[in-house]
């Protein structure tokens, strides 16, 4: 399994950022694909999640209606886009091979720093 995240940086708050996991390895179209986030100092945060048919979402209540996640099986890509972003949305994200069940213990990426300037 290997997942690169990608897309990160820094911007301000309000601003947008959109997010991609590289995925190889397995079968990507048929697994669950979930973005979990670590901010300074805290642990591991569930972030999102997407069925492997893409039909199914579902998210943190800390990011609903502002986080979009989705995926192009074709391309074996999972994607965040982020919008409205809030200084405490500030973390590394990563991608994570699975559904929200099993995250903390699920196959993940190195991560990629996402950080929001109040």
């Amino acid at each position: 399994v290997q997942l690169v995240e990608s897309g990160g940086g820094l911007v301000q708050a309000g601003g947008s950022l959109r997010l991609s996991c590289a995925a190889s390895g397995f079968t990507f179209s048929h697994s669950p694909m979930t973005w979990v986030r670590q901010a300074p100092g805290k642990g591991l945060e569930w972030v999102s999640s997407i069925g492997s048919a893409v039909t199914s979402t579902d998210y943190a209540d800390s990011v609903k209606g502002r986080f979009t996640i989705s995926r192009d099986n074709s391309k074996n890509t999972l994607y965040l886009l982020m919008t409205s972003l809030k200084a405490e949305d500030t973390a590394v994200y990563y991608c994570v091979k699975g559904g929200y069940r099993y995250y903390a213990e699920s196959p993940r990426g190195q991560g990629t720093q996402v950080t929001v300037s109040s």
